[in-house]
C-alpha cells in the first residue's frame, strides 16, 4: 500500500489523472529482466502478462484469462484489485482502459516501455473523450529505491554448426531485402532478432538466452548497441571484420538522431517503442512492418531442422526418464509439484548441451491444472497422490534449438469424463498434426481442425492453439501462430509451431496435449503447392486416458505411427529395463 500511495503523489505533483504500467521492458519482450518488472514489484503479481492502471481512487490490473485466478490471490494487500471485465469474453486491455479513463483525463505512462501499436489503439480509442497524453512520465524511478540494476551477463557464440549460418552471411541477406524496398536503416529493438542476425547468445534473462541490445542496420554499416564488456575479444573481432561498430547500450536513442534525415527507415510498431519512435520524428520517412530478422528465422534452415531432430531426441530422452522416476516415486515417496519441477530440469541437466528451461515449468496436479499457466510457488505446492491427473508443460533451450511440450498422465484410474475429455483434445491434436493445406495458408484458417471435436461436444479453451517457436531463443516466436485471434500469417516451410489444444475444468483438472511441429512442403499439383505438418516432439502419449470407442480407424493410425516413431528414435539410447518401459507406453492401441 506504500508503494500505491508513493506512486499516487507522484501522479499528483506531475498533473497525472491515469497512470499506465504495462507488464513490459524497453525491448517490449515476453520475459522481462526484475528492474523492468514493475507490475511485480507493486502489486505481487507473478504472471507474464499485465497492465496495471492507477487513478486517485481505483488502482487496477487487467490480465489475460490464463491469469485470473492468480491474479486474484496474489494481489491480496496489495492495494490493487482484478479488473472486472477480465473475465469478460471478447474483452481486451483497451476496451477495459476506455471504461476506467475519464473525459478530459491527463493519462500517463513511460514510453520506454509502451510499443506503438498500444498506444496508437488506445489514443484512437480515447479520441471522443478529450484525453492528453504525457508519453515520458517515468514515476517509477524515483519511489523504486532499491531497484534492481540491469542485467549484464557474458555474451557467447552461437556457432554456424549450430546456426547453419555465418552473421555475415544473414546480414547480406536481410541488406538484400532492405535494398529491394529501399529501406536506407532498418531498427532492431527486438533481442531475439539481434542474437539470431548475429549469431550470438547471451544470459541476460531467465527463460530465453539472449542478450539485452538494440541494432541499426544501415546499407554499409551495422550498429549493435551493447556493453562492449560484455564481448569476448574473439567475438568483438569478427563483428569488426562484419562491418559492425559496438556502441554503448544507452547511446542507442541518440545515435538515432545523427543519420540523414530523409533516410527511408523500417520498423516494425508492435515492437518498438514511444520512445524510439519519438527519437525517429522529424523527416524520416518511416516504412513499418514486420522486422526482417523475425521472418527469416522463423524459417529454419537445413541445418538447424538437422540439429532440431537430435535436440527432441535429447528432450524425449529426458522426459522417459522423468516419468520413470514419477511411476516410482508415486507410492513409496513424498514428491510435489515443485520437486518434481526441480527433478525434471535436473534430469535434463545431465545433458552437457542443456542450456537451461525456456519458461518456467508447469506441473499442476487436479485443480491447479485447471490454470492454464499454472507454475507451482511454495505457497501452492501440493503433494502429488493416486488418483488424479498431473500436467507437465515443460521445455528446455539447446544449442541445437528449444523444446515446448505438455502431457497430461493419469495416476491411478481415470474416470469415464476424464477420458471423453481426453479423447477430445486428442483428437483435435491429430487432426491438426495430419493435417494438408495449400501455401498461402495462414494459422488462423487452421486452428478450428483442433477445437471442432470440442465443439461438437459444447466445449472450447481459452487460448490459442499453436505458437511459432525459436531456435536456442525465445519458446514463443512469431510472427506466425495458430489462433483464432493472432494467426494471420501464411504457414512455410520451415517454420515450427506447436500444437496444443485443451480443456479446463475449473476446481478439477486441466488436459493439454502439446507437441511442436515443423511445417513442411508436400506436393505440388494442378492446384498448386501443398503443405504438410511433422511432429517433431518426442514422448508416449497416456493410452490408458483413452476411449478408443471415441477414435476413428485413421486417428488410432496415426496414433500409433506416432508411438512406433517415439519408441524407434529414443530405444537406441536406453538401457534395458527403460526400454522395456518404452516398449509399454507405445504399444499400438
Amino acid at each position: 500500500m506504500k508503494k500505491l500511495s508513493a506512486l499516487r503523489l507522484a501522479m499528483f505533483q506531475a498533473g497525472i489523472n491515469v497512470y499506465i504500467i504495462p507488464l513490459a521492458d524497453n525491448h517490449l519482450q515476453e520475459y522481462v529482466p526484475a528492474h523492468w518488472n514493475i507490475v511485480r514489484w507493486l502489486t505481487g503479481f507473478t504472471g507474464s502478462a499485465g497492465i496495471l492502471a492507477i487513478t486517485a481512487d481505483r488502482a487496477e490490473l487487467w490480465t489475460d484469462s490464463r491469469y485470473l485466478i492468480q491474479a486474484e490471490n496474489e494481489l491480496s494487500g496489495s492495494g490493487f484489485t482484478l479488473a472486472a471485465s477480465s473475465s469478460f469474453r471478447g474483452k481486451n486491455s483497451i476496451d477495459w482502459l476506455e471504461s476506467l479513463i475519464a473525459g478530459k483525463s491527463m493519462v500517463g505512462f513511460d514510453g520506454r516501455i509502451v510499443s506503438v501499436n498500444f498506444y496508437r489503439n488506445l489514443h484512437k480509442r480515447l479520441v471522443y473523450k478529450n484525453v492528453s497524453f504525457v508519453d515520458d512520465a517515468d514515476l517509477i524511478g524515483g519511489i523504486w529505491k532499491d531497484r534492481p540494476g540491469m542485467p549484464s551477463s557474458a555474451i557467447w557464440k552461437h556457432p554456424p554448426e549450430f546456426s547453419g549460418m555465418e552473421h555475415s552471411d544473414k546480414i547480406a541477406s536481410v541488406r538484400k531485402l532492405m535494398k529491394q524496398r529501399n529501406i536506407s536503416l532498418h531498427i532492431l529493438t527486438s533481442p531475439d532478432d539481434i542474437m539470431w542476425l548475429l549469431n550470438l547468445r547471451g544470459n541476460d534473462l531467465k527463460y530465453s538466452p539472449v542478450a539485452l541490445s538494440f541494432a541499426i542496420i544501415a546499407m554499409d554499416r551495422l550498429y549493435f548497441f551493447v556493453d562492449q564488456s560484455r564481448l569476448p575479444q574473439d567475438i568483438a573481432e569478427n563483428l569488426i571484420l562484419a562491418g559492425v561498430t559496438v556502441f554503448p547500450y544507452g547511446d542507442f536513442t541518440e545515435k538515432l538522431k545523427s543519420f540523414h534525415r530523409e533516410s527511408f527507415v523500417l520498423i516494425n510498431p508492435a515492437r518498438i517503442s514511444v520512445s524510439v519512435f519519438n527519437a525517429l520524428s522529424g523527416s524520416y520517412y518511416i516504412v513499418e512492418d514486420e522486422n526482417i530478422p523475425t521472418l527469416l528465422k522463423a524459417k529454419k534452415n537445413e541445418t538447424e531442422i538437422r540439429n532440431i531432430l537430435e535436440t527432441m531426441i535429447k528432450d524425449g530422452l529426458a522426459l522417459v526418464r522423468f516419468f520413470i522416476y514419477l511411476e516410482s516415486s508415486i507410492e513409496n515417496r513424498q514428491i510435489s509439484e515443485m520437486s518434481l519441477a526441480a527433478r525434471l530440469e535436473e534430469i535434463r541437466s545431465a545433458d552437457s548441451g542443456f542450456l537451461g528451461s525456456s519458461f518456467a515449468s508447469i506441473v499442476a496436479f487436479n485443480d491447479h491444472a485447471s490454470l492454464p499457466h499454472y507454475s507451482p510457488t511454495v505457497d501452492t505446492d501440493v503433494r502429488i497422490t493416486t488418483p488424479g491427473l498431473l500436467l507437465l508443460d515443460s521445455g528446455g533451450h539447446y544449442p541445437g534449438g528449444t523444446t515446448d511440450i505438455t502431457r497430461t498422465i493419469c495416476l491411478g484410474r481415470p474416470t469415464t469424463g476424464q477420458k471423453r475429455d481426453f479423447t477430445l483434445v486428442l483428437k483435435g491434436h491429430i487432426r491438426l498434426a495430419g493435417s494438408k493445406f495449400p501455401a498461402g495458408t495462414k494459422g488462423h484458417q487452421l486452428d478450428i481442425l483442433a477445437r471442432e471435436a470440442l465443439w461438437q461436444a459444447g466445449m472450447d479453451y481459452g487460448h490459442g492453439t499453436g505458437h511459432g517457436v525459436g531456435y536456442c531463443l525465445n519458446v514463443h516466436e512469431g510472427p506466425h501462430s495458430i489462433s483464432p485471434v493472432s494467426g494471420r500469417t501464411a504457414l512455410e516451410a520451415g517454420m515450427i509451431v506447436s500444437n496444443e489444444p485443451a480443456i479446463y475444468r475449473e476446481g478439477e483438472y486441466g488436459i493439454r496435449t502439446e507437441n511442436l511441429m515443423l511445417c513442411c512442403e508436400d506436393e505440388e499439383t494442378e492446384f498448386g503447392k501443398f503443405l504438410r505438418f511433422e511432429t517433431l516432439s518426442l514422448c508416449h502419449i497416456d493410452k490408458s486416458l483413452i476411449d478408443k470407442s471415441m477414435m476413428t480407424d485413421e486417428e488410432i493410425a496415426w496414433l500409433n505411427g506416432y508411438h512406433a516413431a517415439v519408441f524407434e528414435k529414443l530405444s537406441p539410447w536406453l538401457n534395458d529395463d527403460e526400454k522395456e518401459w518404452l516398449r509399454g507406453k507405445t504399444e499400438k492401441l
